[in-house]
C-alpha cells in the first residue's frame, strides 16, 4: 500500500495575475520539493479526473452551479466576490480539483492506495452552499464527502481542517448532515470574519489567539479534536490541508512550523489506523508563502507515506 499524488496540470492554467497570492506556483512549490527530497518517484502519481455537473449538485445549490458554468468567460476575469474571480481556465481546474478529491476516495475506498494527497487548486473550504469567496468556487473536500455517504453509502466521514482560516463552507454544507464530522482549527477572529459560535453536534471548533504557536495548537487539538474523533469512530478521515497557519505564511499570525504538521498528521493517521483502515485523503486548501508551503506539504505527504 502507499499514497496517491492526484493534481491535473488545468489547475496551474488558473491563473488570477501576479498580484494574486493564490497563484499557480503554488503547486509548483509542492512537486518540486517532492522532487528534491526524492519523495516523488514514490508516490503513485494520478492525473485527476473532472467532477461531473451532477456530483457538484449533490453539494452545490442548482441555480449557483448554473451560474457558474453560465459565468465562465472567454477571456478576461469575472469577479464572484471582492476575492474570487475566473478566468478562462478556471472552471476547468475547479472541475478537476473537486474530482481530484472523489478520484482519491475511489483509490482508497478500493484499496488501490494506503491514502492520497490531492495537489489541486483553486481551494474549496469556503465556498458554501451557493456562494463563492475565498478564492474558492467549488467546496472540494465537501464534494468528496458528499461522494462518500451519498453514493459509496458511509456514515460516518470526518472532515479535518488545519487552515488558519475557519472553513465557513464545509460548515454551511453539512451543519446539518450528522453522517459528517467537521472539525475546524483556525485563527479568531480572522477571515472569514464571522463568528461561528460553539462547538455543537457534528460541528467542532477551535479557535485560536493570533500568535498562538505549536505547543498551543498541540493541546487544542489533543483536547477538542482528538477525543471527538475518537467518539466519532469515522470509516473515512479527510483533510483540509492548509498550510497558511505556518509562522512564515503572510496570510495568517499563527505560529506553526513543520514539526507541527508532522505531529497533526501522525495524529490523524493513528485514528485512521484505528478506525477505517489508515483511509485517508487530504487536500490542498491554503499556504501563500511558497518556500513554507513546500516544506509544510512536503512533511505532510511524507508522514502520510510512513517515512
Amino acid at each position: 500500500m502507499t499514497t496517491a499524488y492526484i493534481t491535473h496540470y488545468l489547475c496551474d492554467k488558473h491563473n488570477l495575475g501576479a498580484d494574486h497570492p493564490e497563484s499557480p506556483q503554488r503547486l509548483g512549490a509542492i512537486q518540486n520539493r517532492l522532487i528534491n527530497g526524492q519523495l516523488l518517484d514514490f508516490l503513485r502519481c494520478f492525473e485527476a479526473q473532472a467532477a461531473t455537473r451532477e456530483q457538484l449538485l449533490a453539494t452545490h445549490d442548482a441555480d449557483y452551479v448554473a451560474a457558474i458554468f453560465a459565468r465562465s468567460p472567454e477571456q478576461g476575469q469575472v469577479e464572484l466576490d471582492p476575492d474570487t474571480f475566473m478566468m478562462p481556465h478556471t472552471l476547468n481546474a475547479s472541475l478537476y480539483a473537486a474530482g481530484a478529491v472523489i478520484q482519491g476516495i475511489d483509490l482508497v475506498m478500493n484499496k488501490q492506495v494506503e491514502n492520497a494527497f490531492c495537489a489541486v487548486r483553486p481551494p474549496g473550504h469556503h465556498a458554501e452552499f451557493d456562494k463563492a469567496m475565498g478564492f474558492c468556487l467549488f467546496n472540494n473536500i465537501a464534494v468528496g464527502a458528499k461522494y462518500a455517504v451519498t453514493e459509496l453509502g458511509l456514515e460516518r466521514v470526518a472532515i479535518v481542517d488545519f487552515d488558519v482560516h475557519h472553513g465557513n463552507g464545509t460548515e454551511n454544507i453539512f451543519q446539518s448532515d450528522q453522517r459528517v464530522l467537521y472539525a475546524s482549527s483556525y485563527q479568531h477572529p480572522f477571515y472569514p470574519f464571522a463568528d461561528p459560535g460553539a462547538s455543537h453536534d457534528n460541528i467542532v471548533h477551535i479557535p485560536l489567539e493570533a500568535g498562538s504557536n505549536g505547543k498551543v495548537f498541540r493541546q487544542a487539538i489533543s483536547e477538542q479534536l482528538l477525543p471527538t474523533l475518537q467518539a466519532f469512530q469515522p470509516e473515512l478521515i479527510l483533510i483540509s490541508a492548509g498550510f497558511d497557519a505556518h509562522k512564515e505564511d503572510p496570510m495568517g499570525q499563527l505560529r506553526l512550523d513543520e514539526s507541527d504538521y508532522v505531529w497533526i498528521t501522525e495524529q490523524l493517521m493513528a485514528v485512521a489506523d484505528e478506525y477505517c483502515n489508515g483511509r485517508i485523503v487530504s487536500v490542498l486548501e491554503g499556504g501563500y508563502n511558497l518556500d513554507a508551503l513546500g516544506r509544510a506539504a512536503f512533511c505532510h505527504i511524507k508522514s502520510l507515506m510512513r517515512l
